[in-house]
């Protein structure tokens, strides 16, 4: 653990805090998975804040986007992985037989939870540093690649793995004319899945039921 602190530029006061971000809920009651809720949450302001305030040329959409890249699984996993964040890890003994200390969905959790930890332990400063530390670089060098769309990223991703592309469908519609929601069903039947989303326009709910997707093909991964 003092290695991961050193890494993350980050002495924690209540040792117990830390120990309490690297446990997933398959080794002990007391896990990880509050931590990781509040460290969600800081993450996406920290960096929606860091972008607003070194991206003043481009729009909300843009911002969106950027955040958007910055924060999906993938990205947190790269992260953990490079802080070799899984031999820290405490886990069940299914789980580590598993390989669970290489899996991305657990990986992205537990550096949630860490940064949900560090906010715990010494404020929302402490936070902010760690994060930009963590996402100084990546958030320096976005490209146009990084900042597609949920939608367009399956699709590269299933096209990739020569899958067919997915199916979307209207599922239902509710809501008066002008404060209409559509529920939206996103198929990938080779790999037998389905998600379902809803949004105030089709293509806002296809977007986030392709964002919905491509989380669910990482749990698998």
């Amino acid at each position: 653990m003092s290695r991961l602190e050193v890494a993350l530029g980050y002495n924690f006061s209540d040792r117990a805090l830390l120990q309490q971000a690297l446990t997933h809920r398959s080794a002990a009651r007391r896990h990880n998975e509050r931590l990781e809720f509040l460290g969600d949450a800081v993450l996406g302001y920290v960096i929606a804040e860091q972008l607003f305030t070194s991206r003043s040329a481009d729009a909300e959409d843009a911002l969106t986007l950027m955040r958007a890249s910055l924060v999906r699984r993938e990205t947190l996993a790269e992260i953990a992985l490079e802080l070799d964040l899984g031999s820290c890890l405490n886990l069940g003994g299914g789980e580590r037989s598993s390989g669970g200390h290489k899996r991305h969905s657990i990986l992205a959790d537990a550096l949630e939870a860490l940064l949900g930890a560090v906010h715990v332990d010494g404020g929302i400063e402490a936070a902010r540093q760690v994060i930009c530390g963590l996402f100084s670089e990546r958030m320096s060098t976005l490209s146009a690649d990084d900042v597609k769309d949920a939608k367009t990223r399956l699709q590269e991703y299933l096209q990739g793995a020569n899958l067919a592309l997915p199916v979307y469908n209207i599922v239902e519609t509710s809501g008066s004319a002008h404060e209409r929601v559509f529920r939206v069903s996103c198929a990938i039947p080779e790999l037998a899945l389905e998600v379902t989303s809803e949004g105030t326009s089709r293509r806002a709910a296809e977007k986030t039921a392709a964002n919905i997707m491509l989380k669910r093909i990482a749990d698998l991964e």
